[in-house]
């Protein structure tokens, strides 16, 4: 007794359905890092933007006690600049640290040539 059309078209869409759960176990999402990194990004441009203007401000502030009027404004931007840069490296290693934590360390993507092969 040979099969029916049906029961092929049957068994062709069971057994498509098995493949995709199985890959759907095998190759896991990955993560949306999407909404965490912008606002990892706009605390780092904050933190920066910040150590600059209070470097500045001593600078300035120091100018105006002691009357050495360019020079504590140049160091202080400097020395602001600096601890700006410390900060951002600092909380950077931080946020990697938390995210390596939560998340996991980061997987590779497939390739694209793997993708179109799987397609044809």
């Amino acid at each position: 007794m040979s099969p029916t059309m049906e029961s092929r078209e049957e068994a062709i869409k069971r057994l498509n359905e098995q493949a995709d759960a199985l890959k759907a176990r095998a190759v896991p999402t990955p993560p949306d890092y999407g909404a965490n990194a912008a606002g990892y990004g706009y605390r780092l441009m904050g933190e920066m933007i910040a150590g600059l203007a209070v470097g500045l401000g001593l600078g300035w502030g120091f100018d105006l006690l002691v009357g050495t009027m360019p020079w504590g404004i140049i160091a202080g931007t400097l020395i602001g600049f600096g601890m700006s840069i410390w900060l951002a490296l600092r909380s950077a290693r931080k946020m990697s640290a938390a995210a390596l934590k939560e998340m996991g360390p980061p997987q590779d993507l497939p390739d694209d040539e793997v993708e179109d092969e799987r397609n044809f």
